[in-house]
C-alpha cells in the first residue's frame, strides 16, 4: 500500500554513482564547478510529485519520452542531525522504491524544477521495515518498460553509501521522521513514453509499477 511522508520531505541526491559521475567525463572538471562535487547535491520533490504503485506517470505535452529514475528511499525513523556514520542507520526506519521521474535534461548540478517536479514526477512504492531489507549497500535495481529488463543497477555502486550519505546530509540539516532521502539514480537511466509501464524491484522491497499516459488523457 502506498503511505506517502505525513509531514515530510521527499529528497534527492544527484551524482552519487560512481557510473553516474564517470559518465560526465571531462565535463565534470569543466567551468563552474571544476571538480566532482565534495558534499551531497540535494533537491527536493515536492509534494504534487508524489503518487503511488498504479497510479500514471502524466508525460507533459510536447514531451516525447521520460527519463525513469529507479533508486531506493531511506524512510527516516527519528530526527537524525550531526549523526556519526556508525550510528546511521539506526535512524532509517525502513525504505521505500521511489521512480524519480525527469524530462531529460542535460543540467546535473542545478536541476531546474520544470524537468523535476511536475505532477505525478515521484512515484513512492510500498513501505519496507528496515530489519526486513538485506545490507542496504548491496541490493539490486532492475527497471522493465513493458515486462522487457532494459536496465540494471546496484546500491553496491554508491559513491557515499547509506550510511555516510546519511552522516553528511545530516552534518548540514535535520531530517524528520517521515523524511524520506533517495541515494541517487545511476547512470544510464532508461527512458519511456506514453502508454508504456515501467515496473521497478529492487532487492528485498517488491515492485513498483506505474504506467505513463499523456497529458490530457485522463481527463
Amino acid at each position: 500500500m502506498f503511505s506517502p511522508p505525513r509531514r515530510g520531505t521527499v529528497y534527492g541526491t544527484l551524482l552519487n554513482h560512481h557510473d553516474a559521475l564517470a559518465a560526465l567525463g571531462a565535463a565534470v572538471h569543466a567551468p563552474p564547478y571544476k571538480a566532482p562535487p565534495k558534499a551531497p547535491v540535494l533537491y527536493i520533490k515536492p509534494r504534487n510529485t508524489w503518487i503511488g504503485p498504479g497510479d500514471a506517470i502524466v508525460v507533459p505535452a510536447g514531451v516525447d519520452e521520460l527519463e525513469i529514475g529507479a533508486t531506493l528511499g531511506l524512510v527516516i525513523g527519528r530526527a537524525a542531525c550531526r549523526v556519526s556514520e556508525p550510528d546511521a542507520l539506526s535512524f532509517v526506519a525502513g525504505c521505500v522504491i521511489v521512480n524519480d521521474v525527469s524530462v531529460p535534461h542535460a543540467s546535473y548540478y542545478r536541476p531546474s524544477l520544470r524537468f523535476k517536479a511536475r505532477d505525478t514526477f515521484c512515484s513512492i512504492g510500498a513501505f519496507v521495515a528496515r530489519d526486513a531489507i538485506g545490507s542496504l549497500d548491496a541490493l539490486g535495481i532492475v527497471v522493465a518498460i513493458d515486462g522487457d529488463v532494459v536496465h540494471r543497477a546496484s546500491t553496491a555502486g554508491l559513491i557515499r553509501p547509506v550510511a555516510r550519505l546519511l552522516a553528511e546530509v545530516s552534518a548540514f540539516m535535520t531530517l524528520a521522521p517521515g523524511d524520506v532521502l533517495m541515494v541517487g539514480v545511476a547512470a544510464g537511466a532508461p527512458r519511456a513514453r506514453a502508454g508504456q509501464r515501467v515496473t521497478i524491484t529492487i532487492d528485498g522491497l517488491g515492485r513498483l509499477d506505474n504506467p505513463l499516459v499523456a497529458e490530457g488523457a485522463l481527463a
